[in-house]
């Protein structure tokens, strides 16, 4: 059993301050009764959930956009380091976990989700998500470096990655567009070119563009259509 706002919150239906509100006004009826207590307990699987009179499809895979802050680990448990499960944790019990990764020192959107399948999908480099990052450097951006990144930058290890894409935005500022996420990837892709990232953001993953109304450490449910854009680029 589970409480109704917080599965009218995971199924975007409002904040959990917003669908409170609604359930107190009446708009929400459990198997054919008006529910007004926001903390009524239901079974998502077999109760009847209806509001204003349509239907309510319980679905139990969940998609969510965090802005990520600094100091939090791309993990689902740490010993040590505040995980970004642990920003969210009505949701850790539902089985998320972060698609992919960004390092403890980097911010912006991460995609928190329990679908598997898709996540294996959005991370194989054979389907080219695209992956943007705002990056801030130190160090001289070279005209001749933008075929360096078309042609696949060669970090320190040996490992040459696949074709990327730079667009400088001033003198130590760019975006950068990866299809892959190797440890530390952008970071040593500049540090190849002789050049320092002093902050690091990601911005979009594939058609998902960071809410710019998430202040850091908040996050919010993917509406519909931006789990469509998910789905469909990987199709």
């Amino acid at each position: 059993m589970e409480r109704l706002d917080k599965i009218l919150a995971h199924m975007n239906y409002g904040s959990r301050k917003q669908v409170k509100e609604y359930i107190r006004k009446g708009y929400f009826m459990v198997n054919g009764e008006v529910v007004y207590d926001d903390d009524f307990k239901v079974n998502p699987q077999d109760d009847e959930i209806t509001f204003d009179g349509e239907e309510i499809n319980y679905e139990s895979l969940v998609y969510i956009m965090l802005n990520k802050p600094n100091d939090v680990i791309s993990a689902t448990f740490d010993p040590r380091y505040k995980t970004v499960i642990d920003l969210m944790p009505e949701y850790a019990k539902m089985g998320v976990f972060p698609v992919g990764r960004l390092d403890i020192d980097t911010e912006g959107l991460l995609i928190i989700s329990n679908d598997g399948h898709l996540a294996h999908r959005l991370l194989s480099p054979k389907y080219h998500v695209t992956k943007k990052y705002y990056v801030e450097f130190s160090g001289e951006f070279k005209d001749k470096y933008y075929d360096d990144f078309k042609n696949g930058i060669t970090l320190d290890d040996g490992y040459k990655c696949l074709s990327a894409k730079a667009e400088k935005i001033d003198e130590h500022k760019a975006y950068v567009y990866i299809e892959e996420g190797k440890y530390h990837q952008v970071k040593r892709m500049f540090e190849a070119l002789n050049m320092k990232v002093t902050y690091l953001k990601r911005v979009a993953f594939g058609d998902i563009c960071l809410d710019e109304n998430l202040a850091l450490g908040e996050y919010r449910v993917l509406t519909k259509e931006e789990i469509e854009l998910l789905k469909i680029g990987n199709d």
